[in-house]
């Protein structure tokens, strides 16, 4: 149980209004905020210290990005990495990992500084790396984000968790699948991906 002086400073945090910046997208048009937002808030942390990816998630971005730009055929896909924005909808604003987005819906001359308005054909998301203030626990937003994206046309979602080493997979109309890291599992066309396997091969030591 937390602290008087805790619970107090946790009261305040609720009350006071978060900035649109520390708002990292919405679901079903709540907003859901950066971890650590509240330090922001209290001013112990810059918003910069809690918007970075850690290291092993960068890592995990980066290899599967080459993965795909090395195995897919990059003249019908787009792949991207980062916060990529999607706006699926009214007060609906997605951002994922890495998408998988086809030319065919997204050709360069429509291409933007603006969120993608089509879906992408997979997402990958990596760590559920944000709060959710009173709105919802870390399993039902995991669970609406992916429906929404299921619901906007995307084809696959896969979800990475590298706390407890599992990997969901998510398909409309399908039953959702949640399995090991050990699993090799398709992304695309034919692309594969095992997570144990790569970790190992080089030689990454998780805490």
């Amino acid at each position: 149980m937390p602290s008087t002086a805790e619970a107090q400073v946790e009261k305040k945090t609720r009350k006071r209004k978060v900035p649109s910046y520390l708002i990292k997208e919405w679901v079903n048009g709540i907003p859901v905020y950066y971890k650590g937002y509240r330090d922001v808030l209290n001013k112990t942390k810059a918003p910069e210290e809690i918007m970075a990816d850690g290291m092993f998630q960068a890592i995990l971005k980066n290899w599967l990005h080459l993965l795909l730009g090395n195995q897919l055929d990059l003249k019908k896909y787009w792949i991207l990495t980062g916060e990529v924005g999607s706006h699926l909808a009214h007060r609906q604003n997605a951002s994922h990992d890495l998408v998988i987005i086809e030319k065919s819906k997204l050709p360069p001359a429509k291409v933007s500084n603006r969120y993608a308005d089509v879906p992408a054909k997979v997402v990958i998301e990596i760590d559920t790396a944000v709060e959710y203030g009173d709105n919802f626990p870390a399993e039902q937003f995991v669970q609406q984000k992916t429906q929404q994206t299921l619901d906007f046309g995307t084809e696959k979602v896969i979800w990475i968790f590298t706390t407890t080493q599992k990997v969901m997979v998510a398909t409309p109309n399908e039953d959702w699948i949640i399995t090991d890291w050990t699993s090799t599992l398709e992304i695309l066309d034919g692309v594969q991906f095992n997570l144990a396997e790569f970790i190992e091969k080089e030689g990454i030591v998780l805490e």
